[in-house]
């Protein structure tokens, strides 16, 4: 274990934070959204509230896969998808996907991509 990771939504925005952050840490990109409802079912579980049914993305399986063995080399993990409702999704399903024991898991925010910011955030 040593650097943390930092898991952001696009591969433009990774390059430029990496550069900000440093050699303590891995800048990695999920490329949007990484689950979905499935296509063919209803994607709810009507007898339990509605509970949603989720699943990864088929094309998203190699990033996911880089993903996860980027988490298992980090002490934590820093979540800074977008701050809307799409980002905080996705904050949430990276969050499933990646837990494991001893893992630290953070939300992370910023409104722009500047040194100040992404340090600050």
């Amino acid at each position: 274990m040593g650097k943390s990771l930092v898991i952001v939504e696009s591969p433009a925005k990774a390059k430029t934070i990496n550069k900000y952050l440093g050699s303590d840490y891995a800048v990695k990109a999920s490329m949007g959204h990484v689950m979905d409802l499935p296509k063919k079912d209803l994607g709810v579980n009507i007898e339990k509230d509605f509970a949603p049914t989720l699943q990864e993305i088929p094309s998203k399986k190699p990033v996911i896969k880089e993903l996860r063995a980027a988490a298992d080399k980090a002490e934590a993990v820093y979540l800074a998808a977008d701050p809307d409702r799409e980002g905080e999704a996705i904050c949430a399903h990276l969050r499933g996907l990646l837990s494991a024991r001893g893992r630290k898991f953070y939300r992370v925010m910023f409104n722009e991509i500047t040194r100040s910011a992404v340090r600050e955030a």
